[in-house]
């Protein structure tokens, strides 16, 4: 017969007290945030081990063990974000892709109850797969962008119910880039509806809180690696300002419904407190819609939004020139404004569109891309390339993978791309 060591009773009862707090560590055991909540177990067991005395009755050391599992609880929640700021999170962005000409695509002729996959195969795109997205991430990528348009999938005011259908899709495809620890960002992009005129104002504001409190509120859990960006480039389409930076009208409008896109993320539930959000200014335009961005006050987890394909002859103009020319004017002032304007005031900014359209010119891209990536981080902006899965014909050719085959076609302009991040970080 083996013989059993014997001990006190309150031997025993601190024993059974670690073991609780063993127990409780690994139930939580999970992301960063419950990796704190196990040092505070550790620290509490430690305490109350520290606590008991021979005074003590076996019912007060249970009601020690309970008061411990509650503080756990408590500090576990959303500790994490809470901690970050935008900047934490964009220094630890590389370089991302953009799911172009896809969630983002809309049709007249196809309505909300329609399945999803005719709005996203609707410009010529097929289905998005967990293969695709993983291609992308493999080739070097971490932050995957994911422009989703929500015009044909809003009902009538006042609610501007979303498509259920719609919205689990959307979620769906996050998911295939999140799930693999990659950053994603999720917008409002091609809408009828948010136009910024004054007139336009108040209901551009009503949809655009209806929508976010809707979007928020079924990723309200994720956390800082899924970024809110209120809208795409809010214009006014049409006309002679659409494109060359705005007018007084136009800036105010966009900082009011940018406001109000911040303002309802904020007052949400989860973690959307402690988001990481995304504002551009009219029309994410490079050179004067920047200049008159009002950065929300006392909020440290908020991102400027530029877009920016320069030099514009070369980048993005139909008919423009093949040849780069190693000109790098336009670029170079871009990143002095944007470091004047945001990132010296400790806001930091996110290209996110950039790319060079195709004209049979792989090379001269590849030596754009390096340059332009590489400026960019040096100021610590992190770039995401355009891809609307276009390669011929007489549209915007900035496709990057081919999505049939998850293969990129310009070889040289993916090592380019990576190439200007390395030399970033080794200078």
């Amino acid at each position: 017969m083996r013989k059993e060591k014997t001990g006190t009773f309150w031997q025993k009862a601190v024993c059974n007290i670690f073991v609780l707090g063993v127990v409780v560590s690994l139930i939580g055991c999970g992301k960063g945030n419950n990796v704190r909540a196990v040092t505070r177990i550790s620290d509490s067991d430690t305490e109350n081990k520290t606590n008991i005395t021979e005074n003590q009755s076996a019912d007060s050391i249970e009601e020690t063990e309970n008061v411990s599992t509650e503080i756990v609880t408590t500090a576990n929640e959303n500790r994490d974000m809470e901690d970050m700021t935008a900047m934490d999170v964009v220094r630890d962005m590389k370089i991302g892709w953009n799911l172009g000409n896809t969630l983002d695509s809309t049709r007249t002729d196809i309505t909300r109850v329609d399945a999803p996959y005719k709005f996203e195969t609707a410009w010529g795109n097929p289905k998005v797969t967990q293969e695709l997205i993983d291609a992308v991430l493999n080739a070097g990528f971490n932050v995957i962008r994911i422009p989703v348009s929500w015009t044909n999938h809003i009902g009538p005011a006042p609610e501007y119910q979303i498509t259920e259908s719609w919205m689990e899709r959307v979620k769906e495809v996050v998911d295939y880039a999140y799930n693999k620890g990659a950053y994603v960002i999720i917008n409002v992009h091609h809408e009828d509806w948010n136009y910024p005129y004054y007139d336009n104002l108040e209901r551009a504001s009503a949809q655009m809180a209806a929508v976010w409190q809707q979007i928020a509120a079924v990723f309200q859990d994720y956390d800082e690696h899924l970024i809110f960006e209120g809208q795409n480039e809010p214009r006014k389409i049409g006309t002679s300002l659409e494109w060359n930076g705005g007018d007084a009208e136009g800036w105010e409008v966009v900082n009011q419904t940018n406001q109000v896109f911040v303002d309802t993320v904020r007052a949400s539930g989860g973690l959307n407190p402690y988001r990481m959000l995304m504002i551009p200014g009219y029309a994410a335009n490079c050179s004067v819609g920047i200049q008159h961005i009002s950065v929300p006050e006392n909020d440290t987890r908020v991102i400027i939004s530029v877009h920016a394909y320069e030099p514009y002859d070369f980048a993005l103009k139909p008919n423009g020139r093949s040849t780069w020319n190693y000109d790098t004017t336009a670029i170079d002032k871009l990143m002095s404004d944007l470091k004047t304007l945001f990132i010296d005031k400790g806001t930091p900014v996110i290209i996110g569109e950039f790319a060079a359209m195709n004209r049979d010119n792989e090379s001269e891209r590849a030596q754009w891309a390096a340059y332009y990536v590489h400026a960019a981080k040096e100021i610590g902006v992190p770039c995401i390339w355009w891809d609307n899965g276009i390669f011929a014909g007489d549209g915007e050719r900035l496709g990057l993978f081919d999505r049939q085959t998850y293969i990129c076609q310009y070889p040289k302009i993916l090592e380019a791309l990576m190439s200007g991040i390395k030399s970033s970080d080794n200078g």
